[in-house]
C-alpha cells in the first residue's frame, strides 16, 4: 500500500526500517510482511479523511489530544495500580515502568488472567471521575460528531483501558464486529494510546485493507450460526469461534492462511495525544510489549454510535472482569 500524500503533522517523519515485533503470543512476524501505518495531521480535510478512513479501514490523527492531558490519565491510572506492585520501586507512575521481578503474566490487565489482587483495582478504574472525564474529552467527542456527521454520539459504557506489561501476551487477532455483534448499527471505534508507544511496545497492528476480509470472515460465522439460539448467535464465544473469541494469536499465520501472504501488518510509532480510529470490521491485533525502557503499554479502547442507533446493550454496563465479553 503506497502512502497517501496528505497533510502529516510536522514533528513527524516516518521512520525507514520497521524493527523486529512478534505478535501477541512471541510468535515472529515476517520482517518482509510488516509495514508502517501513515498518519494524517488534525488539520487535513474532513472530505480526505474520510477517504483515507474508508479506503484503508483505519485512519491514525496525530495530536488529537494535548499531550498532558493524556499523560496526567496515565500518571492517574498507573498511581491508582500502584498498591499492586505492577510498577518498577522508586519510578514515577507517569512513566508506567514495569517491576521486572514480578512475573508478567500475573499482572496482565483487561483481557488478561491477572492475579486477584489486581482484579479490584482494575474493575474499579474504570469507574473514577477522571477516567469518565479522559472518555468525554471536549477534542476527541468534537472530533467524532464532525468526522462522521453525526448531530450527538454516544459512547458505550463498557469502555476498556487495557494495560500489557513487557513479556507478558497480548491482543490476538480479530475485528471488533466479533464482540458486537447485538446491533447492526455502524460503530466507529477509538483506540487511545495512553503515553508513548513505539511499534516494539505493544501497539495496534492493522492488516493492510483488511476491512472486507472482515466482512468476508463475519459474513461465513454468520452463515455457520444460523441454527443456533440469539444469545449463542451474537457471543463471540460460540461453538464456531474460537474459546478467546480471536481469530488467531500467530498473526503471521493468519496472514499467510487469510490472506495469502499479499497484505502487510502495519504498525506505527504512536505518541501521548493520538487517536486511531478504525472501521468495525478492520483486523488487528497487538504486537508483543518488547519496550526496551521497560514501559507499560496503556491504551483505551472506545467505541461510540450515533445517538438514536440500536446499540449492542450487551456493553452498555461498565467492564467486569469475566464479563466474557
Amino acid at each position: 500500500m503506497g502512502y497517501c500524500n496528505l497533510p502529516l503533522n510536522d514533528d513527524y517523519e516516518t521512520p525507514v526500517d520497521v524493527p523486529a515485533i512478534h505478535s501477541s503470543q512471541g510468535k515472529d512476524v515476517d520482517p518482509s510482511s510488516l509495514g508502517w501505518m501513515q498518519p494524517i495531521d488534525l488539520w487535513t480535510p474532513l472530505k480526505e479523511m474520510r477517504k483515507r478512513y474508508h479506503r484503508d479501514g483505519y485512519i491514525w490523527v496525530k495530536n488529537l489530544l494535548p499531550r498532558e492531558d493524556v499523560l496526567a490519565m496515565r500518571e492517574h491510572y498507573f498511581s491508582h495500580l500502584s498498591p499492586t506492585g505492577l510498577l518498577a520501586p522508586n519510578t514515577n507512575p507517569r512513566d508506567g515502568i514495569f517491576n521486572p521481578s514480578n512475573d508478567p503474566l500475573s499482572f496482565q490487565g483487561v483481557g488478561g488472567h491477572p492475579q486477584s489482587q489486581c482484579i479490584r483495582l482494575l474493575e474499579s478504574a474504570h469507574t473514577t471521575p477522571e477516567y469518565d472525564a479522559f472518555c468525554k474529552h471536549p477534542a476527541l467527542r468534537s472530533f467524532i460528531r464532525n468526522f462522521m456527521g453525526w448531530e450527538k454520539e454516544n459512547m458505550l459504557k463498557r469502555a476498556m483501558m487495557r494495560h500489557n506489561c513487557p513479556g507478558s501476551l497480548a491482543t490476538g487477532v480479530h475485528y471488533d464486529k466479533l464482540f458486537l455483534r447485538g446491533s447492526d448499527a455502524e460503530f466507529l471505534t477509538a483506540w487511545v494510546p495512553i503515553g508513548d508507544c513505539t511499534a516494539r511496545g505493544g501497539g495496534l497492528m492493522y492488516l493492510q485493507d483488511s476491512d472486507q476480509l472482515g466482512r468476508e470472515l463475519e459474513e461465513e460465522f454468520r452463515e455457520n450460526a444460523k441454527s443456533l439460539s440469539d444469545e449463542e448467535r451474537v457471543s463471540a464465544f460460540n461453538k464456531h469461534m474460537a474459546d478467546d473469541g480471536y481469530l488467531s494469536h500467530d498473526a503471521e499465520r493468519f496472514r499467510q492462511a487469510h490472506a495469502k501472504g499479499k497484505l502487510k501488518w502495519l504498525v506505527g510509532d504512536f505518541e501521548a495525544g493520538d487517536v486511531v480510529f478504525h472501521t468495525p470490521h478492520m483486523i488487528h491485533s497487538s504486537a508483543a510489549n518488547e519496550d526496551e525502557k521497560g514501559r507499560i503499554r496503556l491504551g483505551s479502547d472506545l467505541r461510540f454510535y450515533e445517538a438514536g442507533a440500536g446499540v449492542d446493550r450487551r456493553w452498555c454496563n461498565q467492564w467486569k472482569n469475566g464479563d466474557r465479553l
